[in-house]
Protein backbone atom coordinates (compact mmCIF):
# COMPACT_ATOMS: atom_id res chain seq x y z
CA UNK A 1 0.00 0.00 0.00
CA UNK A 2 1.41 3.88 -0.76
CA UNK A 3 2.75 5.46 2.04
CA UNK A 4 -0.01 8.80 3.16
CA UNK A 5 3.42 10.62 3.39
CA UNK A 6 5.32 10.06 0.01
CA UNK A 7 4.88 12.09 -2.96
CA UNK A 8 6.29 11.79 -6.37
CA UNK A 9 9.22 13.50 -8.34
CA UNK A 10 11.04 13.05 -11.34
CA UNK A 11 14.06 14.20 -13.24
CA UNK A 12 14.41 14.16 -16.57
CA UNK A 13 17.31 11.68 -17.64
CA UNK A 14 19.96 11.93 -19.85
CA UNK A 15 19.77 13.93 -23.30
CA UNK A 16 21.78 13.59 -26.26
CA UNK A 17 21.74 17.50 -28.21
CA UNK A 18 24.41 18.30 -29.95
CA UNK A 19 23.71 21.78 -29.90
CA UNK A 20 22.76 24.24 -26.65
CA UNK A 21 19.35 25.71 -27.68
CA UNK A 22 18.58 23.41 -30.94
CA UNK A 23 14.69 24.11 -30.74
CA UNK A 24 14.50 20.83 -32.65
CA UNK A 25 16.44 18.89 -29.82
CA UNK A 26 14.47 19.51 -26.83
CA UNK A 27 13.36 17.69 -23.68
CA UNK A 28 9.50 17.82 -23.87
CA UNK A 29 8.94 14.16 -24.73
CA UNK A 30 12.19 12.89 -22.93
CA UNK A 31 11.23 10.20 -20.43
CA UNK A 32 10.94 10.74 -16.81
CA UNK A 33 12.25 8.58 -14.17
CA UNK A 34 9.88 8.42 -10.83
CA UNK A 35 11.13 7.79 -7.71
CA UNK A 36 9.20 7.62 -4.20
CA UNK A 37 10.27 10.23 -1.79
CA UNK A 38 8.61 11.32 1.74
CA UNK A 39 7.59 14.82 2.69
CA UNK A 40 10.37 16.96 4.10
CA UNK A 41 10.44 16.92 7.99
CA UNK A 42 11.18 20.10 10.29
CA UNK A 43 14.51 18.34 11.35
CA UNK A 44 14.96 17.78 7.91
CA UNK A 45 14.71 21.25 7.11
CA UNK A 46 16.85 22.67 9.54
CA UNK A 47 19.66 20.02 8.52
CA UNK A 48 19.29 21.45 4.73
CA UNK A 49 20.09 24.49 6.34
CA UNK A 50 22.85 23.97 8.87
CA UNK A 51 25.11 26.18 7.05
CA UNK A 52 23.40 29.31 7.88
CA UNK A 53 25.08 31.40 11.00
CA UNK A 54 23.76 30.34 14.02
CA UNK A 55 21.86 33.31 16.55
CA UNK A 56 20.67 35.18 13.62
CA UNK A 57 17.25 36.23 12.86
CA UNK A 58 18.19 35.96 8.59
CA UNK A 59 14.49 37.88 7.76
CA UNK A 60 16.06 38.98 4.57
CA UNK A 61 15.79 36.34 1.94
CA UNK A 62 14.73 38.38 -0.80
CA UNK A 63 18.14 39.93 -0.90
CA UNK A 64 20.58 36.53 -1.47
CA UNK A 65 18.29 33.57 -1.41
CA UNK A 66 19.10 30.57 0.56
CA UNK A 67 20.36 27.36 -1.06
CA UNK A 68 20.13 23.93 0.48
CA UNK A 69 22.61 21.43 1.44
CA UNK A 70 21.28 19.14 -0.80
CA UNK A 71 21.68 21.27 -3.53
CA UNK A 72 25.37 22.58 -2.29
CA UNK A 73 26.27 19.43 -2.33
CA UNK A 74 24.65 18.64 -5.92
CA UNK A 75 26.48 21.78 -7.25
CA UNK A 76 29.68 20.26 -5.81
CA UNK A 77 29.85 17.08 -7.78
CA UNK A 78 29.26 19.54 -11.06
CA UNK A 79 32.26 21.49 -10.24
CA UNK A 80 34.34 18.11 -9.53
CA UNK A 81 33.20 16.60 -12.46
CA UNK A 82 34.33 20.03 -14.33
CA UNK A 83 38.00 19.69 -12.73
CA UNK A 84 38.58 16.44 -13.08
CA UNK A 85 38.48 16.49 -16.91
CA UNK A 86 37.80 20.54 -18.11
CA UNK A 87 37.93 19.34 -21.89
CA UNK A 88 35.75 16.34 -21.92
CA UNK A 89 32.91 18.40 -19.42
CA UNK A 90 32.91 21.38 -21.55
CA UNK A 91 32.72 18.86 -24.72
CA UNK A 92 30.08 16.44 -23.98
CA UNK A 93 28.65 17.47 -20.38
CA UNK A 94 28.36 21.33 -20.47
CA UNK A 95 25.41 22.23 -23.03
CA UNK A 96 23.41 19.10 -22.48
CA UNK A 97 22.78 20.09 -18.76
CA UNK A 98 22.48 23.35 -19.49
CA UNK A 99 19.47 22.43 -21.61
CA UNK A 100 17.92 19.92 -19.05
CA UNK A 101 17.74 23.18 -16.69
CA UNK A 102 16.41 25.17 -19.41
CA UNK A 103 13.63 22.91 -20.65
CA UNK A 104 12.44 22.22 -16.93
CA UNK A 105 12.35 26.14 -16.59
CA UNK A 106 10.45 26.27 -19.81
CA UNK A 107 8.03 23.86 -18.90
CA UNK A 108 7.58 25.48 -15.22
CA UNK A 109 7.06 29.29 -16.56
CA UNK A 110 4.87 27.97 -19.88
CA UNK A 111 6.98 29.36 -22.48
CA UNK A 112 6.30 28.03 -25.98
CA UNK A 113 10.01 26.81 -27.21
CA UNK A 114 13.18 25.92 -25.17
CA UNK A 115 15.03 28.75 -27.23
CA UNK A 116 12.85 31.31 -25.65
CA UNK A 117 14.59 30.74 -22.36
CA UNK A 118 18.17 31.54 -21.84
CA UNK A 119 20.30 30.91 -18.50
CA UNK A 120 22.03 34.28 -17.43
CA UNK A 121 24.10 34.99 -14.04
CA UNK A 122 21.22 37.72 -12.35
CA UNK A 123 18.57 39.91 -13.51
CA UNK A 124 21.06 42.87 -13.80
CA UNK A 125 23.00 40.42 -16.41
CA UNK A 126 19.64 40.21 -18.03
CA UNK A 127 18.94 44.28 -17.77
CA UNK A 128 22.03 44.66 -19.75
CA UNK A 129 21.19 42.77 -22.32
CA UNK A 130 17.81 44.00 -23.38
CA UNK A 131 18.94 47.66 -22.67
CA UNK A 132 22.19 47.51 -24.71
CA UNK A 133 19.71 46.32 -27.27
CA UNK A 134 17.82 49.49 -26.47
CA UNK A 135 20.84 51.62 -26.73
CA UNK A 136 21.73 50.31 -30.70
CA UNK A 137 18.34 51.15 -31.88
CA UNK A 138 19.47 54.87 -30.65
CA UNK A 139 22.76 54.79 -32.24
CA UNK A 140 22.24 53.48 -34.90
CA UNK A 141 18.82 55.88 -35.72
CA UNK A 142 16.65 53.39 -35.73
CA UNK A 143 14.62 54.86 -33.34
CA UNK A 144 14.67 59.04 -32.77
CA UNK A 145 16.02 61.43 -30.19
CA UNK A 146 14.32 61.75 -27.26
CA UNK A 147 11.93 58.68 -28.02
CA UNK A 148 11.49 56.80 -24.41
CA UNK A 149 12.09 54.55 -21.83
CA UNK A 150 8.81 54.09 -19.01
CA UNK A 151 9.86 52.55 -15.75
CA UNK A 152 9.33 52.59 -12.38
CA UNK A 153 10.77 55.40 -9.96
CA UNK A 154 11.44 52.20 -7.39
CA UNK A 155 13.46 50.39 -10.53
CA UNK A 156 16.40 48.38 -9.23
CA UNK A 157 19.34 50.74 -9.15
CA UNK A 158 21.62 48.37 -11.57
CA UNK A 159 18.60 48.82 -14.13
CA UNK A 160 18.69 52.11 -13.80
CA UNK A 161 22.32 52.29 -14.55
CA UNK A 162 22.06 50.22 -17.48
CA UNK A 163 19.85 52.90 -18.63
CA UNK A 164 22.03 55.61 -17.96
CA UNK A 165 25.21 53.86 -19.70
CA UNK A 166 22.99 52.01 -23.18
CA UNK A 167 20.04 54.26 -23.74
CA UNK A 168 20.44 58.05 -22.03
CA UNK A 169 24.28 58.31 -23.18
CA UNK A 170 22.84 57.07 -27.24
CA UNK A 171 20.24 60.00 -27.00
CA UNK A 172 17.13 58.32 -25.63
CA UNK A 173 15.20 59.87 -22.71
CA UNK A 174 13.74 58.45 -19.88
CA UNK A 175 9.88 58.85 -18.02
CA UNK A 176 9.93 57.61 -14.12
CA UNK A 177 6.63 56.53 -12.59
CA UNK A 178 5.93 57.66 -9.38
CA UNK A 179 5.16 54.36 -7.26
CA UNK A 180 3.11 55.55 -4.41
CA UNK A 181 3.41 53.64 -1.00
CA UNK A 182 2.42 53.06 1.17
CA UNK A 183 -0.55 51.61 -1.44
CA UNK A 184 -4.25 50.43 -1.22
CA UNK A 185 -4.86 49.22 -4.35
CA UNK A 186 -3.75 47.80 -8.23
CA UNK A 187 -6.04 50.96 -9.21
CA UNK A 188 -3.74 53.31 -7.55
CA UNK A 189 -0.68 51.45 -9.42
CA UNK A 190 -2.91 51.49 -12.87
CA UNK A 191 -3.56 55.26 -11.96
CA UNK A 192 -0.16 56.09 -11.96
CA UNK A 193 1.60 53.81 -14.77
CA UNK A 194 -1.43 55.38 -17.41
CA UNK A 195 -0.12 58.75 -16.65
CA UNK A 196 3.43 57.62 -16.94
CA UNK A 197 2.68 56.26 -20.64
CA UNK A 198 1.46 59.63 -21.47
CA UNK A 199 4.10 61.32 -20.57
CA UNK A 200 6.47 59.23 -22.85
CA UNK A 201 4.07 59.72 -25.17
CA UNK A 202 4.13 63.58 -24.88
CA UNK A 203 5.66 65.74 -27.95
CA UNK A 204 4.68 62.91 -30.40
CA UNK A 205 7.46 60.63 -29.00
CA UNK A 206 7.59 56.66 -29.23
CA UNK A 207 8.12 54.76 -26.13
CA UNK A 208 10.72 52.06 -27.21
CA UNK A 209 10.90 50.17 -24.07
CA UNK A 210 8.81 49.85 -20.26
CA UNK A 211 10.20 48.08 -17.50
CA UNK A 212 7.36 46.68 -14.90
CA UNK A 213 8.43 44.89 -11.63
CA UNK A 214 6.46 41.91 -11.67
CA UNK A 215 7.42 42.65 -7.45
CA UNK A 216 9.32 45.84 -6.43
CA UNK A 217 12.27 45.32 -4.18
CA UNK A 218 12.38 48.24 -2.40
CA UNK A 219 9.38 49.11 -1.04
CA UNK A 220 7.93 45.67 -2.30
CA UNK A 221 4.66 45.42 -3.65
CA UNK A 222 3.15 42.76 -6.07
CA UNK A 223 2.66 44.78 -8.99
CA UNK A 224 -0.37 43.93 -11.04
CA UNK A 225 1.73 43.27 -14.09
CA UNK A 226 -0.65 41.40 -16.30
CA UNK A 227 -3.17 44.29 -16.34
CA UNK A 228 -0.22 46.53 -16.73
CA UNK A 229 1.03 44.68 -19.92
CA UNK A 230 -1.80 45.05 -21.97
CA UNK A 231 -1.93 48.52 -20.90
CA UNK A 232 1.16 49.08 -22.83
CA UNK A 233 -0.16 46.91 -25.86
CA UNK A 234 -3.09 49.18 -25.84
CA UNK A 235 -0.30 52.66 -26.19
CA UNK A 236 1.55 50.57 -28.77
CA UNK A 237 4.63 50.72 -26.45
CA UNK A 238 7.26 48.80 -28.96
CA UNK A 239 8.36 46.24 -26.06
CA UNK A 240 7.76 45.01 -22.64
CA UNK A 241 10.12 43.70 -20.19
CA UNK A 242 9.30 42.69 -16.56
CA UNK A 243 11.88 42.44 -14.38
CA UNK A 244 11.09 39.97 -12.05
CA UNK A 245 13.68 39.28 -9.61
CA UNK A 246 12.04 38.27 -7.34
CA UNK A 247 9.28 36.51 -8.74
CA UNK A 248 9.97 32.69 -9.57
CA UNK A 249 9.04 30.40 -6.30
CA UNK A 250 7.49 33.25 -5.08
CA UNK A 251 4.36 33.91 -7.16
CA UNK A 252 2.65 32.15 -10.17
CA UNK A 253 5.02 32.47 -13.41
CA UNK A 254 3.24 31.81 -16.28
CA UNK A 255 4.98 34.24 -19.54
CA UNK A 256 2.45 33.18 -21.85
CA UNK A 257 -0.20 34.74 -19.76
CA UNK A 258 1.72 37.61 -18.59
CA UNK A 259 2.70 38.36 -22.32
CA UNK A 260 5.74 40.55 -22.26
CA UNK A 261 8.75 40.08 -25.18
CA UNK A 262 11.26 39.53 -22.04
CA UNK A 263 10.88 38.54 -18.42
CA UNK A 264 13.62 37.88 -16.20
CA UNK A 265 13.35 35.98 -12.67
CA UNK A 266 16.29 35.24 -10.52
CA UNK A 267 16.34 30.93 -9.40
CA UNK A 268 18.61 32.00 -6.12
CA UNK A 269 16.05 33.85 -4.66
CA UNK A 270 13.04 32.06 -4.46
CA UNK A 271 13.95 28.36 -6.11
CA UNK A 272 16.59 27.60 -3.65
CA UNK A 273 19.38 27.62 -6.07
CA UNK A 274 22.87 29.37 -5.10
CA UNK A 275 24.45 32.00 -6.58
CA UNK A 276 23.91 33.19 -9.44
CA UNK A 277 21.75 31.72 -11.71
CA UNK A 278 18.48 33.40 -13.95
CA UNK A 279 16.26 32.63 -16.57
CA UNK A 280 15.65 35.30 -19.52
CA UNK A 281 12.43 34.37 -21.48
CA UNK A 282 12.55 36.32 -24.86
CA UNK A 283 8.91 35.60 -26.96
CA UNK A 284 10.16 34.41 -29.96
CA UNK A 285 6.13 35.60 -31.52
CA UNK A 286 6.86 39.33 -30.49
CA UNK A 287 9.43 41.92 -32.53
CA UNK A 288 12.62 40.67 -33.89
CA UNK A 289 14.80 40.36 -31.41
CA UNK A 290 18.48 41.10 -31.69
CA UNK A 291 19.74 40.66 -28.56
CA UNK A 292 23.43 39.38 -27.12
CA UNK A 293 25.06 38.47 -24.15
CA UNK A 294 27.05 41.33 -23.08
CA UNK A 295 30.29 39.65 -22.62
CA UNK A 296 31.06 38.23 -25.90
CA UNK A 297 32.90 34.99 -26.59
CA UNK A 298 33.26 32.11 -29.85
CA UNK A 299 29.51 31.78 -29.39
CA UNK A 300 28.43 35.20 -30.29
CA UNK A 301 25.83 35.28 -33.30
CA UNK A 302 24.28 31.81 -32.61
CA UNK A 303 21.47 33.03 -30.36
CA UNK A 304 21.31 34.36 -27.09
CA UNK A 305 20.68 30.99 -25.46
CA UNK A 306 24.03 28.89 -26.86
CA UNK A 307 25.36 32.32 -26.35
CA UNK A 308 24.90 32.66 -23.06
CA UNK A 309 25.59 28.96 -22.22
CA UNK A 310 29.09 29.67 -22.94
CA UNK A 311 31.00 33.50 -21.99
CA UNK A 312 34.10 31.52 -21.62
CA UNK A 313 35.94 29.41 -18.56
CA UNK A 314 33.80 29.90 -15.19
CA UNK A 315 31.61 27.81 -12.88
CA UNK A 316 28.52 26.89 -14.60
CA UNK A 317 27.64 24.77 -11.79
CA UNK A 318 24.57 27.22 -10.36
CA UNK A 319 23.14 26.65 -13.80
CA UNK A 320 23.47 23.19 -14.04
CA UNK A 321 22.17 22.21 -10.84
CA UNK A 322 18.06 23.98 -11.46
CA UNK A 323 16.76 20.39 -11.74
CA UNK A 324 18.12 19.27 -7.97
CA UNK A 325 16.63 22.86 -6.84
CA UNK A 326 13.26 21.53 -8.45
CA UNK A 327 13.87 18.26 -6.83
CA UNK A 328 14.24 19.48 -3.30
CA UNK A 329 10.74 21.45 -3.95
CA UNK A 330 9.32 18.45 -4.62
CA UNK A 331 10.02 17.09 -1.01
CA UNK A 332 7.49 19.33 0.69
CA UNK A 333 3.84 19.09 0.43
CA UNK A 334 1.77 20.48 -2.65
CA UNK A 335 5.60 21.26 -4.27
CA UNK A 336 6.59 24.78 -5.08
CA UNK A 337 3.11 25.99 -5.07
CA UNK A 338 2.53 24.74 -1.16
CA UNK A 339 5.99 26.43 -0.12
CA UNK A 340 4.57 29.95 -2.35
CA UNK A 341 1.38 29.41 -0.19
CA UNK A 342 2.64 28.72 2.66
CA UNK A 343 5.65 31.56 2.39
CA UNK A 344 2.88 34.14 2.04
CA UNK A 345 0.42 33.40 5.04
CA UNK A 346 2.94 33.03 7.37
CA UNK A 347 4.73 36.58 6.25
CA UNK A 348 1.68 38.37 6.51
CA UNK A 349 0.80 36.35 9.74
CA UNK A 350 4.17 38.19 11.05
CA UNK A 351 3.67 41.14 9.38
CA UNK A 352 0.75 41.69 11.13
CA UNK A 353 2.05 41.14 14.31
CA UNK A 354 5.00 42.96 14.40
CA UNK A 355 2.30 46.37 13.23
CA UNK A 356 0.11 45.24 16.17
CA UNK A 357 3.03 45.39 18.67
CA UNK A 358 4.34 48.54 17.25
CA UNK A 359 1.40 49.99 16.79
CA UNK A 360 1.82 50.53 12.79
CA UNK A 361 0.88 49.34 9.89
CA UNK A 362 1.26 47.61 6.72
CA UNK A 363 3.16 48.99 3.52
CA UNK A 364 0.36 47.17 1.40
CA UNK A 365 -2.55 45.54 1.33
CA UNK A 366 -1.51 41.30 1.69
CA UNK A 367 -3.44 40.17 -1.48
CA UNK A 368 -0.63 42.49 -2.98
CA UNK A 369 2.48 40.66 -1.02
CA UNK A 370 4.54 37.05 -1.86
CA UNK A 371 6.85 36.23 0.70
CA UNK A 372 8.30 39.86 1.26
CA UNK A 373 5.84 42.31 3.15
CA UNK A 374 7.01 45.80 4.12
CA UNK A 375 5.94 46.67 7.97
CA UNK A 376 6.25 50.32 9.01
CA UNK A 377 8.68 50.90 11.92
CA UNK A 378 7.57 53.43 14.69
CA UNK A 379 8.12 56.82 14.23
CA UNK A 380 9.91 57.17 17.32
CA UNK A 381 12.96 55.49 15.92
CA UNK A 382 13.68 58.68 14.05
CA UNK A 383 14.42 57.62 10.44
CA UNK A 384 14.71 60.90 8.89
CA UNK A 385 16.93 59.61 5.66
CA UNK A 386 17.96 56.67 4.13
CA UNK A 387 20.99 57.43 5.79
CA UNK A 388 19.53 56.53 9.24
CA UNK A 389 18.02 54.06 7.98
CA UNK A 390 20.94 52.20 7.02
CA UNK A 391 22.32 52.95 10.50
CA UNK A 392 19.80 51.36 11.84
CA UNK A 393 19.72 48.57 10.03
CA UNK A 394 23.47 47.79 10.84
CA UNK A 395 22.69 48.63 14.36
CA UNK A 396 20.08 45.82 14.60
CA UNK A 397 22.63 43.46 12.76
CA UNK A 398 25.61 43.77 15.27
CA UNK A 399 23.90 44.68 18.63
CA UNK A 400 20.71 42.80 17.78
CA UNK A 401 21.36 39.69 15.60
CA UNK A 402 18.47 40.70 12.88
CA UNK A 403 19.02 40.77 9.28
CA UNK A 404 16.30 43.05 7.71
CA UNK A 405 16.28 45.60 4.93
CA UNK A 406 15.06 48.72 5.89
CA UNK A 407 13.65 51.96 4.02
CA UNK A 408 12.87 55.46 4.10
CA UNK A 409 9.66 56.62 2.69
CA UNK A 410 9.78 60.78 2.09
CA UNK A 411 6.71 62.50 3.69
CA UNK A 412 5.53 64.30 0.81
CA UNK A 413 3.21 67.47 0.64
CA UNK A 414 0.18 66.90 -0.02
CA UNK A 415 -0.25 63.20 0.10
CA UNK A 416 -2.17 61.24 3.07
CA UNK A 417 1.26 59.83 4.97
CA UNK A 418 0.54 57.12 7.10
CA UNK A 419 1.00 57.85 11.11
CA UNK A 420 1.39 55.92 14.45
CA UNK A 421 0.30 57.55 17.87
CA UNK A 422 3.49 59.36 18.30
CA UNK A 423 3.98 60.99 14.74
CA UNK A 424 4.71 60.62 10.81
CA UNK A 425 5.81 56.60 9.90
CA UNK A 426 8.71 57.32 7.57
CA UNK A 427 10.67 54.04 7.95
CA UNK A 428 9.10 50.42 7.10
CA UNK A 429 11.07 46.85 7.32
CA UNK A 430 11.10 44.31 4.25
CA UNK A 431 10.21 41.32 6.29
CA UNK A 432 10.61 37.56 4.17
CA UNK A 433 9.73 34.20 5.28
CA UNK A 434 11.34 30.88 3.47
CA UNK A 435 11.36 27.57 5.06
CA UNK A 436 13.74 27.93 7.47
CA UNK A 437 12.65 30.78 9.44
CA UNK A 438 10.82 30.44 12.52
CA UNK A 439 8.50 33.15 14.78
CA UNK A 440 11.52 33.42 16.90
CA UNK A 441 13.43 34.71 14.32
CA UNK A 442 10.36 37.50 14.46
CA UNK A 443 9.90 38.38 17.80
CA UNK A 444 13.79 38.86 18.05
CA UNK A 445 12.87 41.94 15.81
CA UNK A 446 9.92 42.79 17.23
CA UNK A 447 11.61 42.69 20.69
CA UNK A 448 14.44 44.41 19.50
CA UNK A 449 12.54 47.59 17.99
CA UNK A 450 9.98 47.67 21.36
CA UNK A 451 13.80 47.81 23.24
CA UNK A 452 15.02 50.43 21.23
CA UNK A 453 12.29 52.61 21.07
CA UNK A 454 12.30 52.77 24.67
CA UNK A 455 16.28 54.07 24.80
CA UNK A 456 15.50 58.06 25.14
CA UNK A 457 18.78 58.01 23.50
CA UNK A 458 17.32 56.13 20.58
CA UNK A 459 17.42 59.44 18.00
CA UNK A 460 21.29 60.51 18.91
CA UNK A 461 22.32 56.48 18.54
CA UNK A 462 21.47 56.51 15.36
CA UNK A 463 21.26 59.51 13.49
CA UNK A 464 23.77 62.72 12.76
CA UNK A 465 23.00 65.31 14.69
Amino acid sequence: MPNPNSVLSYSAMEHDDPRNGDSTHNLDHASKKLRMTRYISESDIREEFSHHQPGIARINNGSFGSCPGSVLSAQREWQLRFLQQPDDFYSNTLRDGILRSRTVIKDLINADHVDEVSLVDNATTAAAIVLQQIGRGFAEGRFAKNDTVVMLHCAFQAVKKSIQAYVSRAGGSVVEVQLPFPVDSDEEIIAEFRKGLQRGKADGRKIRLAIIDHITSMPCVVMPVRELVRICREEDVERVFVDAAHAIGSVKVDVKDIGADFYVSNFHKWCFCPPAVAFLYCRVSGPPNDVHHPVVSHEYGNGLPIESAWIGTRDYSSQLVVPSALEFVSRFEGGLEGIMKRNHEEVVKMGKMLAESWGTILGSPPEMCAAMIMVGLPSRLCIKSNEDASRLRSHLRASYGVEVPLHYQTPKDGENVARDKDGLITGYARISHQVYNSIEDYFKFRDAINQLIEDKRICKILSVE
